[in-house]
């Protein structure tokens, strides 16, 4: 239902969950990719994505949406797998990305994640700003090579431009509060 409570509690996560993240990587770029507190704000991060890849999907239709929410939770389950990991190898465990058996199951978990990305970017294209689209699908193939890869500085510059294709879906120019939906329960400009 457009302007409910929980319409605008999905739209505020369109900040949360992004904000959140930037948070965990820059945690990371400055203690290290071992850190226990990135990895605590990282979970928290993921499970805040969950809802703002939540808000995506009621924004799409059909096989669509169906589509990109169980990627969604898939990538969100695999995002949290990691922080937990990050977690457990600070307290001396086992990393289980270096791990066989069935610890691999966390490494295609964890590609859902960006795959979740840039699917809402193509759930998008048709009724949101070019540039929103394309930044949210650059990042979601930026997203893998930074974190994979440990490169902190990218890491974080893949969460700031998350942070303004987002941020731009529930507040759009000019405006100053959360974006209210329309009575097809899109927000944004169409």
């Amino acid at each position: 239902m457009p302007g409910s409570p929980l319409d605008r509690l999905l739209t505020a996560f369109l900040i949360v969950g992004p904000v959140t993240y930037l948070l965990a990587d820059v945690l990371y770029a400055l203690r290290g990719w071992d850190d226990p507190t990135a990895a605590v704000v990282h979970v928290l991060g993921a499970v805040a994505y969950a809802f703002t890849l939540l808000r995506v999907v009621t924004w799409t239709e059909g096989v669509q949406a169906a589509i990109l929410l169980v990627v969604s939770v898939l990538g969100v389950a695999g995002n949290v797998a990691y922080g937990f990991n990050t977690i457990h190898v600070s307290l001396g465990d086992t990393d289980l990305v270096d791990a066989t058996g069935a610890a691999v199951l966390i490494k295609p978990l964890g590609l859902f994640f960006p795959l979740a990305l840039l699917l809402a970017a193509v759930a998008l294209r048709r009724d949101r700003p070019v540039w929103v689209v394309a930044t949210l699908a650059v990042a979601a193939v930026v997203w893998p090579v930074a974190h994979i890869a440990n490169i902190a500085w990218l890491a974080v510059l893949v969460n700031v431009a998350l942070i303004v294709a987002f941020r731009a879906l529930a507040v759009p120019a000019g405006r100053h509060e959360l974006l209210p939906q329309d009575a097809a329960g899109r927000g944004g400009v169409h």
